[in-house]
Order: C-alpha cells, then structure tokens, then sequence
C-alpha cells in the first residue's frame, strides 16, 4: 500500500516552464523553470510563491533579475529536497549562496554573471556540498585562485565546470603537476648559474603550486575560455589531473601554443569537443599531432588561428567522428583544403569557412555535393560568394547589422544548404552545355536551365 501511494503521489507531480505555478500546484510542482517569460515577474511575487512549494527538487531563475538573497533564504527554508539551482544573473550576493551551502545537498549550481560574489561563498558550497555534480562560475570577476583551488580540492564528483571570463584567474588557480611527474625537466649547461625566483608582486603570486594526490576522474566538461592568465603549465597540470575530459573551451586564451596542445594529446580517445578560436599562437603542429592523439574528435573550432595552413585541414578531415568544424578567418586556407574535407569529411553537419577569403565558389560547389548530411554551412565575408542567385538561399541577416555586414552575411541553414546545392548544380550544367554548343556562359541568378 505504501509504495502505491508513493507511485501515486509521483505521478501527481508537475513540471512548470516560464510561469509561475498556481496555487492548486504550489504542493505539486517539482521542477520550475522560468528562463523566457512573457510578462515580468517581481521578487515579491517570486518569494510568494516559493514559500509555498515545499516539494521543488529543481529551480531555474534566470528569466527573474530581480530575484534577492531574502528570495532564496525562503527557498532554502521551504524546499529542504532542493538538488539544483540556476541564480544566474540574478541579483542575489553571498548571502544567498551561503544560506544554500548552509541547508541543502545542492548537486548542482549555477551562479553565472553574478558580480557581487566573491571567494568565501564558493569555498563554502565547494566544502559542504560533497554531491555537487555541476557547477558553473563565468563571468565572475571577483573570483579569485583561492575559491577555485578548493573547488579542485573539495569536488572530487564534478562532471561539470565552467569558469569563462573570470579574469583574475591564473595558472596559479588549477592543478599543477609535479616534479616527479613533469614530462619537460630543466637540464642547465655547465657553469650555469640559476637565477633567483622573481619577486612576487602580489599575494596571489606567492601562493605555492597545488599539487593534488587524487585524480578527477569524474571530471566531462571544462570550460576556461577567455582566461587571459592561463598559459601551457595550466593545461598540463589540468589534463594530468583530470584524464577523461570529453568537452574542452579554451577559446580565447591567447597565452597557449603547441606546447598546450602537445599536452592535451594525453585526453586521447576521450576527448570529444575541442574549442580554440582565438589561441592565435597555435599552428599546424600541434593540431597535425592533436588530430592524430584525439582520433574520436566530434566538434572543433579552431576559428581565428590565424597561423594554420592547409596541412591543419587535411589533418581534422581525416578523423572519422568529425560532425562540426569551425575555420573562421583561418586566412591561409585555399581550395585544396575544402578538396580535402569534400574527400573525407563526408558525415560534417556544421561548416563555418567564414572570411576565409581565398575560396572559390567552385570549390564550396564541390564541397556541397558531396557532403549530404551538412544542415548548416557559414561562408559570410568569403567574396566569391557575392554573385548574384547565392543570396536569396541565406538565411536573413540579424537586424541590427549595417549595410555591408548584411551584403556579407551568408548563413545556409537546412532547406537553405540544399537549395544552394540544386541551383550550383543546374548552374554546372548550363556551363557544360554552353561549352558543349560553343556559346557564353553568362551568370544568371534563376533556376532555369534554358542557355538563352
């Protein structure tokens, strides 16, 4: 009888999306999640409503700004079954966030764009919440190395972190390897004499390597992009801690080179997503080696890495799993590498080729035809694309684009990638009879395939 009634009560319960509940579900509503609503809601309908659902296992408040620490100390009074919570950008401090590590077995959190939060909060989540699963920490610009060392100390089940643009992070706030695991030993020439350490100039500097004696083998997703103080040391020390990463962002982190991408060879068949657009110091080295370690790569965005070549292409074309692949403004690219990928690349679904601008159109046509399974293709900025009969099959432009942006913008999407295909296939068509009749090709923008 029991656990027919506990059968009966699970059925009863509900799942609210982008509204608030009404009182008849106030004792029913597991999940709320209000990320796009219609109407504003304020902070003191919000705590009305939440002390009043005592059986909320999940809270999403990222549509409500205005939601405050007195908010959320009701809902961690009310909801003692509480497992997740997103507060981003919201307009709550550390307050909140204590009260939260104070009285629930949180598993997940997120805390984006939160301005006000500073170390002490996170340590404390980091310290009480043994079950924390996901975290997410971007755009913080107070959080510091101290936090985000304990974070790696502390969360030993993490699958999920990300702290994206929080700016006084630096080397100093990940694992760092050994001396006695160190693949790279220091070997001086003789008559050599070390210099003395740098003094340190603040007290983040001082602060000694965190060598840690467990593994995060639990550790999925990594997101540190746009962290200006991360360099090479960084990554070795990360991926030495952490083996099975599966989606890595390192977008942004000007600091890195080879010698970043040489380490993350050790993720191996693990990883899965790779980001590096903007890593400017990067070139076709390590990628020809990351391409030849990584071989289960899904998604890849090299975009801005302005010093790859052709030979980086060849390379990513060839793996096997290859579903997404990013090249913006890789300038150096000619034809032969669009050749390559129409060769190997035959199960891609995104291409951006982006202000590449040494593409033809002949070389994107062949590159249509054979890639069936492409639902989203990027050329914008790419000028042999500004003939006539390409445009009509983008799809619209953002509106707050000027002129120029907008006569650039060349986004096919769906019915969009196959209508483009069709048309530059009748265009072919029309080219070889007209060669065949010994009469001009003239460039129309129909679909006819009358020569006159």
């Amino acid at each position: 009888m029991l656990s027919l009634n506990r059968a009966s009560f699970q059925e009863d319960m509900v799942k609210i999306i982008d509204r608030l509940p009404t009182q008849e579900e106030y004792r029913r509503v597991r999940h709320l999640v209000l990320q796009q609503l219609e109407s504003t809601v304020t902070d003191d309908e919000l705590a009305t409503v939440l002390a009043e659902c005592p059986h909320l296992e999940t809270v999403v408040l990222s549509a409500v700004p205005a939601t405050t620490d007195r908010t959320i100390v009701l809902l961690a009074e009310t909801a003692i079954n509480l497992e997740g919570i997103d507060l981003s950008g919201c307009a709550v401090t550390n307050i909140a966030v204590f009260e939260l590590a104070a009285k629930l077995p949180l598993q997940w959190i997120q805390l984006n764009g939160l301005v006000g939060l500073t170390d002490p909060c996170i340590t404390a989540l980091v310290k009480t919440c043994s079950r924390l699963v996901e975290l997410e920490l971007t755009d913080l610009p107070l959080l510091s190395a101290i936090s985000v060392r304990d974070i790696f100390t502390y969360s030993r089940k993490l699958r999920t972190l990300r702290l994206a643009r929080c700016p006084l992070l630096t080397d100093k706030a990940f694992p760092a390897v050994s001396a006695s695991r160190s693949s790279t030993p220091v070997a001086y020439p003789k008559g050599y004499e070390k210099p003395l350490p740098a003094k340190p100039t603040t007290w983040l500097d001082e602060l000694p390597p965190l060598t840690l004696r467990h593994t995060a083998d639990n550790l999925r997703i990594l997101d540190l992009s746009f962290i200006n103080g991360l360099t090479d040391a960084a990554i070795e020390g990360i991926v030495s801690h952490a083996p099975k990463i599966q989606h890595l962002r390192l977008s942004g982190c000007k600091l890195l080179t080879d010698r970043a991408l040489e380490s993350i060879c050790q993720l191996g068949d693990h990883l899965d997503v790779l980001m590096l657009a903007h890593v400017a110091n990067i070139t076709d080295r390590g990628v020809v080696k990351l391409a030849r370690a990584c071989t289960n790569l899904r998604c890849v965005d090299v975009g801005f890495c302005r010093l790859l070549t052709d030979m980086s292409v060849f390379c990513l074309a060839e793996l096997r799993g290859i579903r997404r692949l990013s090249l913006v403004r890789v300038h150096k690219m000619t034809d032969i590498a669009l050749f390559a990928l129409a060769e190997h690349a035959l199960d891609l679904e995104r291409l951006n080729l982006s202000y590449c601008d040494r593409l033809t159109l002949e070389a994107a046509h062949l590159l249509l035809k054979r890639l069936l399974r492409l639902q989203n293709f990027s050329a914008t900025g790419i000028p042999s694309f500004k003939r006539k009969g390409v445009f009509r099959f983008s799809d619209p432009p953002p509106e707050d684009y000027d002129v120029d942006q907008q006569a650039a913008y060349h986004v096919f999407s769906g019915d969009g990638v196959s209508g483009l295909r069709k048309f530059l296939n009748k265009e072919e068509q029309r080219r070889r009879e007209c060669e065949t009749r010994n009469i001009p090709f003239v460039e129309r923008s129909d679909d006819g395939l009358d020569l006159f």
